[in-house]
C-alpha cells in the first residue's frame, strides 16, 4: 500500500506551534476523506514522559495502553479524533535501549554497532511500522503518516533523527514525502519591522542537513507577513512563493487549520504527493470529510460569535499554573465543554499554595487576590498531581466548594483531596490525610495501591483505559445520567494512591456517594455529593478523552451546573 508521509520540523526557537501545525495539517487531509496517523519524535534520553515534571515539559498525556507521551499526542488525537498507541511516540531512549537490546542478543554479531547506519536505521524501521497501525473506526492502515520531529534543527540531540529522516526521504521515494518547516519571522523595533534572516538561517542549516523544505510555514504576528516579506523569504530560500505560509498569531488555535486551508496547503501536498492518482478514497470516506470540515467550521464560528454576557469564570486550583501547558488536556476540555454549551470561557488560574495560611504571612497580595479569584468564580476546578506542595490549598477550596455550593470537579488527586476535606470536616476525622502527602498520618483517607511498585516511578502506576461501573441503585445519579445513563465508562487512569476501601461505609453514610467503582468493585472511581448543584470527583482522567465535537461529560457538568443550566440539561436527557 503506498504510504505518504508529512515531515513537520522546527527552526529558531522551540515551541514554535509544529504540534498545532502538525495537527492541523493531518486534520485537513482527513477532512479530504483521507485515513491519517501521527508520529512525534522527541530527542530527550528519557524512554517516555512519565517521570518528567508538568514544569519542564508540560504536561503527560496518557493513552488507552498505558503510555505515557507527550502532550502533542494529546493534540493529534483531539484534532484527528483518532487512538494512538505508545509507540506513536518516540523518544532517543527507546531507540538506543531497542538497537543495545538488539546488540546484546547477537543481531548485530560481527558489527561495529554506530549510530549510521543502525541508530538510523532503527528510527525509520519504527517510523515505517508505527505508520501502519490503524487508528479510527476503520480499522484500516493508514494514508498519510504525520511526523513531528521536536526540537530545534540544528540541536545537537535530534542530530541521528534528522539524518534518519533524511535517508527516510530516499527509502520511501520523493512523492510519498513531504517537508513542512516552521520558522519565526520575528517583529522587531519600535517600527515593527519584520526580519527574515532568523528564518533564512534555519532553512540553511536544514539545507546542509540534507533535508529541503516544501513548504515555510512562517510564524508571525497577527497582522500576517508585510508586503515583500514573502517574496523574500521565497527568495532566499530557494522555494516558490505559494510555498511560504504566514500562520499568523489567532485567537483561537482552532482557527489555524482554516488558515491553512485558505493558503492552499492542501492543493498544495494533493500535487506534490500526487495522491489523486495513488490513494483511492472511498465515496463513504469523502462525504465524512466534508461534515467533519462543516462541523468544525460551525465550531470556530461559533466561537468567534460569543460574548462576555456568555462567559462562565472556573477556577482552576493546581500547583504547576506557572506553565499552563501543564493543564493543556484540562483546558482544552473546558474549551470543548463551553463551546459546545454555547459559552466563552473564563480560566482564574490559582496556585494552590496561595490559598494557604501561610502565604497571608508571607504574601499577603498573593493569598488575597487568589481567595478574591477563588470566591468569584462560578466553579471550582482541582486538578491532578503528585507531592504535598499546594494540596492543603487545594483542601480548603474543596472545603468552600462544598460549604458554599459552588459546582466543583476534581480530577485525580482532586477527587482525593474531596475525599480527605471531607472526612476532616464532615466526617470527624481531623487528621484525615493521604499516605502520600504524609505517610505517618493516623487517619489514612488515601492509600497506596498495593500492587504499585514503591521503587520505580517510571510506567509503574495504575495506567491506561479502564473500565468504571456505576454501581445498582445509582440511577438518578447526575454524572451517570451526563454519561448517557449506561453501566459502564471507560476512561484513563494515571495513579498510585486510592481511596481508602475501608472507610467507604463511613463516607457514604454521611452522603459522599461512590457511585462509581472499578470491576472489583473495591477501588473507588467516581465520588458525588448528594444536597449539591455539582460536587463530583473522579479517580481518572477524563480531559484525556475530549474532544472539540465530542466534550467529555464531567467538564460538561462543571460548565452546566456553573452557568446554571444542569436541572434542565439533566431533566431533557
Amino acid at each position: 500500500m503506498v504510504k505518504k508521509y508529512v515531515l513537520v520540523s522546527g527552526g529558531v526557537i522551540s515551541g514554535i506551534g509544529k504540534g498545532i501545525i502538525a495537527s492541523s495539517t493531518g486534520l485537513l487531509l482527513k477532512t479530504m476523506g483521507l485515513k491519517v496517523t501521527s508520529i512525534k519524535i522527541d530527542p530527550y534520553l528519557n524512554i517516555d514522559a512519565g517521570t518528567l515534571s508538568p514544569l519542564d515539559h508540560g504536561e503527560v498525556f496518557i493513552l488507552n495502553d498505558g503510555g505515557e507521551v507527550d502532550l502533542d499526542l494529546g493534540n493529534y488525537e483531539r484534532y484527528l479524533d483518532v487512538t494512538l498507541t505508545r509507540a506513536n511516540n518516540i523518544t532517543t531512549g527507546k531507540i538506543y535501549r531497542d538497537v543495545i537490546e538488539r546488540e546484546r542478543k547477537g543481531d548485530y554479531l560481527g558489527k561495529t554497532v554506530q549510530v549510521v547506519p543502525h541508530i538510523t536505521d532503527a528510527i525509520q524501521d519504527w517510523v515505517e511500522r508505527v505508520a501502519t497501525i490503524p487508528v479510527d473506526d476503520t480499522g484500516e492502515e493508514p494514508d498519510v503518516c504525520i511526523i513531528e520531529l521536536g526540537g530545534t534543527v540544528g540541536d545537537i540531540e535530534s542530530a541521528p533523527f534528522v539524518e534518519a529522516m533524511r535517508q527516510f526521504q530516499f527509502r520511501v521515494g520523493h512523492e510519498n514525502f513531504a517537508l513542512i518547516h516552521v520558522s519565526l519571522v520575528p517583529t522587531i523595533g519600535s517600527v515593527g519591522e519584520q526580519k527574515t534572516k532568523p528564518t533564512q538561517a534555519s532553512i540553511r542549516d536544514l539545507r546542509g542537513l540534507g533535508l529541503t523544505p516544501d513548504l515555510i510555514a512562517c510564524r508571525c504576528e497577527k497582522t500576517g507577513l508585510d508586503e515583500g516579506i514573502q517574496a523574500k523569504i521565497s527568495m532566499f530560500c530557494h522555494v516558490q512563493p505559494n510555498q511560504v505560509l504566514a500562520v499568523r498569531d489567532c485567537n483561537s488555535v482552532y482557527h489555524v487549520p482554516e488558515l491553512l486551508r485558505d493558503q492552499g496547503l492542501v492543493d498544495f501536498l494533493w500535487k506534490r504527493l500526487n495522491i489523486e492518482n495513488t490513494i483511492t478514497i472511498t465515496p463513504a470516506l469523502k462525504e465524512k470529510g466534508i461534515e467533519m470540515w462543516k462541523k468544525w467550521n460551525e465550531l470556530t464560528t461559533s466561537q468567534e460569535r460569543l460574548h462576555d454576557s456568555d462567559s462562565v469564570t472556573i477556577a482552576l486550583v493546581g500547583k504547576y499554573t506557572n506553565l499552563q501547558d501543564s493543564y493543556a488536556s484540562v483546558v482544552k476540555a473546558l474549551e470543548h465543554a463551553t463551546l459546545a454549551l454555547r459559552k466563552k470561557l473564563i480560566i482564574k488560574w490559582i496556585e494552590g499554595t496561595d490559598l494557604e495560611p501561610e502565604t497571608r504571612t508571607t504574601a499577603p497580595v498573593k493569598y488575597h487576590e487568589a481567595w478574591q479569584d477563588l470566591c468569584a468564580a462560578q466553579g471550582i476546578l482541582v486538578t491532578g498531581g503528585f507531592g504535598r506542595r499546594g494540596t492543603e490549598g487545594k483542601v480548603a477550596a474543596a472545603r468552600w466548594a462544598r460549604e458554599q455550593k459552588i459546582p466543583y470537579l476534581g480530577i485525580c488527586l482532586g477527587l482525593q483531596i474531596a475525599v480527605i476535606e471531607f472526612a476532616r470536616n464532615v466526617c470527624g476525622m481531623p487528621e484525615a490525610n493521604s499516605i502520600e502527602l504524609d505517610e505517618n498520618t493516623t487517619t489514612p483517607v488515601v492509600v497506596y495501591m498495593p500492587e504499585i511498585s514503591k521503587t520505580h516511578l517510571g510506567g509503574t502506576m495504575r495506567l491506561g483505559l479502564r473500565p468504571t461501573e456505576f454501581q445498582p441503585g445509582t440511577e438518578d445519579s447526575v454524572i451517570r445520567k451526563l454519561y448517557g445513563g449506561g453501566s459502564t465508562v471507560l476512561e484513563r487512569h494515571r495513579h498510585r494512591y486510592e481511596v481508602n476501601p475501608e472507610l467507604i461505609t463511613k463516607f457514604e453514610e454521611k452522603g459522599l456517594q461512590f457511585v462509581g467503582k472499578d470491576e472489583t468493585g473495591q477501588r473507588m472511581e467516581i465520588a458525588e455529593l448528594a444536597d449539591h448543584p455539582y460536587f463530583v470527583g473522579v479517580q481518572y482522567h477524563p480531559e484525556l478523552l475530549t474532544r472539540p465535537l465530542k466534550p467529555s461529560p464531567p467538564f460538561m457538568g462543571l460548565i452546566l451546573a456553573a452557568s446554571g443550566d444542569l436541572q434542565k440539561h439533566v431533566s431533557a436527557l
